[in-house]
């Protein structure tokens, strides 16, 4: 161990561990000056712009420079077909010469797309989900119904249509929105034997409002009364009433008669 730790001081072993620094900075720089002569290091020719060319003059223009090119192609609604929309590397890049350069062009037909389900659906929120699948809206008309502003019907090409249906991407679509009124008019319903709380329900699923309730005897269990009269009441001469109209309510101890 003594021989080998005054061999460390010599200048033998000194000249040795020079020598093996000096080796490796002049394999690296070797190495740095010779990769970038092969790679052209800061050296190049700018692609040119093609986006918004039709792809015959595009190729042209390419092929001038000895560039090879890659043809990929994408539906865009409004833009001619065989258009080029994108480029890769972007216009004005520094590459080598016979670099490959990709291009993106507009397809001549449009893919198919499935309608998607937008029927109850808020107008706002049927318009963004025609939009993200690629749909646009044309025109809008409305029809009675309480839903305001929500989808009724849609339609193509004057036609309805139902969710699913394949339709070219970039359709129109027709829509069919309820005016929030509805109609002037519903029927009257016949609750006359009906437990209290399903008069309730359908009263108000009808648009009509619960009026007055009438307790006739004597109420012991509240949760087993039956309807006995109402007012208004349907009849061979009336059987139809304003929306919002009150029905009162005549109730009497029991439950329904089957």
């Amino acid at each position: 161990m003594s021989n080998f730790g005054a061999y460390l001081k010599t200048k033998s072993f000194r000249n040795t561990i020079l020598l093996a620094i000096g080796s490796v900075i002049v394999v690296v720089l070797i190495a740095f000056y010779s990769l970038g002569y092969y790679t052209r290091h800061g050296s190049g020719i700018p692609v040119p712009k093609v986006t918004g060319m039709p792809i015959d003059k595009a190729l042209s223009t390419l092929k001038d420079q000895n560039f090879g090119v890659s043809i990929d192609s994408v539906y865009v609604a409004d833009e001619a077909p065989g258009t080029v929309v994108e480029q890769d590397p972007d216009a004005g890049t520094n590459v080598k010469e016979n670099r490959v350069i990709y291009l993106k062009i507009v397809k001549n037909e449009a893919p198919p797309v499935a309608l998607p389900d937008i029927i109850d659906a808020p107008y706002i929120s049927a318009v963004a989900t025609i939009s993200n699948y690629g749909l646009k809206v044309g025109d809008t008309t409305y029809k009675p119904d309480i839903a305001r502003n929500h989808v009724l019907e849609v339609k193509f090409g004057g036609q309805p249509i139902t969710a699913g249906t394949k339709l070219p991407k970039g359709s129109k679509l027709d829509l069919v929105l309820g005016d929030g009124a509805g109609a002037s008019e519903v029927d009257i319903p016949d609750l006359v034997n009906q437990d209290l709380d399903a008069a309730r329900f359908v009263i108000k699923n009808s648009g009509l409002t619960l009026g007055t309730i009438t307790y006739e005897g004597t109420i012991t269990d509240s949760t087993n009364v039956v309807v006995v009269a109402q007012m208004p009441a349907k009849t061979d001469s009336l059987s139809k009433t304003s929306i919002g109209t009150r029905i009162n309510l005549t109730v009497t101890q029991g439950k329904k008669t089957p």
